[in-house]
């Protein structure tokens, strides 16, 4: 089964072309030791929220933009050998980051939902939701089911991965993102659109269709969900 690491990243908005410089470097290391494919989001439509959203999510400061990104791998042996590799080489481990590393959010996770084909320059939705740990399954039926009316209108893939290696950071991590209960878990997100024009169109649609309504017994909570519009910035490998 596939692997997801997934990232957010604050990111000084004047230094995009070396964010975007040394992660094309580093996402082709990734490449070599087996990853799927690797994408970079930059934050293009990130709307601040009344509870949580993405640039709280990395304490993002005035003049940073949030970066969302996400490695594919084929398995997490795969994975957990590639980071054992580069932890031993010392020019990796000293490669400078255009970016507060201390405030990164990253974690595994375990995809549940992997629907679609994206293509190369599609228009991303970014999403970390709380979910209660007992309502896995319920959860992942009901994005399941949700597909294809996401896919009627115009949604060309959607990954819904469930936390399985999410540690706790000293500053920031995925489950302050979403003010996280103890009894609940981080689900990282995203679903892919052919064009930005496209996703808030397909957004208006929604809003308007009375069989949107959210039920009361949605298995997590949306007023903590954090959500946001990013446009790729990086992307290598074919992934599935």
């Amino acid at each position: 089964m596939s692997y997801i690491d997934g990232f957010l990243i604050p990111v000084e908005t004047s230094h995009k072309q070396e964010f975007v410089d040394h992660a094309s470097r580093m996402d082709a290391l990734f490449i070599d030791e087996g990853a799927l494919r690797v994408v970079e989001a930059w934050g293009d439509n990130v709307p601040d929220g009344k509870v949580t959203d993405f640039r709280r999510a990395v304490q993002a400061g005035d003049g940073e933009t949030v970066a969302f990104s996400w490695i594919e791998w084929p398995d997490k042996a795969t994975r957990d050998a590639a980071f054992a590799k580069f932890e031993q080489d010392e020019q990796i481990m000293q490669e400078p980051m255009p970016f507060d590393g201390k405030r990164m959010v990253f974690g595994g996770f375990e995809p549940i939902v992997n629907e679609g084909t994206a293509a190369d320059g599609d228009y991303i939705q970014g999403f970390v939701m709380p979910v209660p740990k007992n309502r896995r399954e319920d959860y992942r039926k009901m994005a399941q089911d949700a597909w294809e009316m996401f896919r009627g209108y115009g949604a060309t893939s959607v990954v819904e991965a469930w936390g399985e290696d999410v540690p706790e950071g000293k500053q920031t991590d995925f489950f302050r993102a979403i003010a996280a209960e103890p009894d609940e878990n981080a689900v990282f997100s995203w679903m892919t659109w052919p064009s930005r024009e496209v996703c808030d169109a397909a957004a208006e649609k929604m809003m308007n269709d009375d069989s949107m309504k959210m039920p009361d017994d949605v298995p997590f909570n949306p007023q903590r969900m954090i959500f946001a519009g990013f446009v790729p910035v990086v992307e290598l490998g074919g992934g599935k």
